[in-house]
């Protein structure tokens, strides 16, 4: 599963709500970046490619 992201701007990538590292993952409506984080674990949806890293806009993993 790609979420078609850079390689340069993946590494950097962190989560906005905690700052933990983020993951590839495949949610309900297409690719996603998750928060590593067992606290935060929020979902951040990816758009062609773009992640839409906003807090508002970010799904519950649990």
């Amino acid at each position: 599963m790609s979420t078609a992201i850079e390689p340069w701007l993946r590494e950097i990538l962190r989560c906005p709500a905690c700052r933990a590292t983020l993951r590839d993952d495949e949610g309900p409506a297409g690719p996603e970046l998750v928060c590593t984080s067992e606290q935060c674990a929020l979902a951040y949806r990816v758009d062609d490619g773009i992640p839409v890293l906003l807090v508002d806009e970010a799904r519950p993993t649990r």
